[in-house]
């Protein structure tokens, strides 16, 4: 996915809100219905979509990134 790296791009130290992570949800599964060639009205489940296309969750990938860099952070911190 192409949309993916600009969302989450220095995600790793931003204060995230809980309305972030809903409008890049949003965002993601319009991308990803577009993608499939689907719309809102065909009434399918996110899950499903997911599923199908096999992408993880835009919440999981912030968390990996953050996660990822705390590991770098309290890597230097030991040196």
């Amino acid at each position: 996915m192409v949309v993916r790296p600009a969302l989450l791009y220095e995600a790793e130290y931003w204060p995230i809100k809980r309305s972030h992570i809903q409008r890049m949800r949003v965002v993601e599964m319009r991308v990803i219905r577009w993608i499939c060639g689907n719309t809102t009205l065909d009434k399918i489940r996110n899950e499903v979509i997911r599923g199908k296309m096999g992408v993880a969750s835009i919440e999981d990938k912030t968390r990996d990134a953050r996660l990822r860099w705390f590991g770098h952070i309290r890597r230097g911190m030991r040196q």
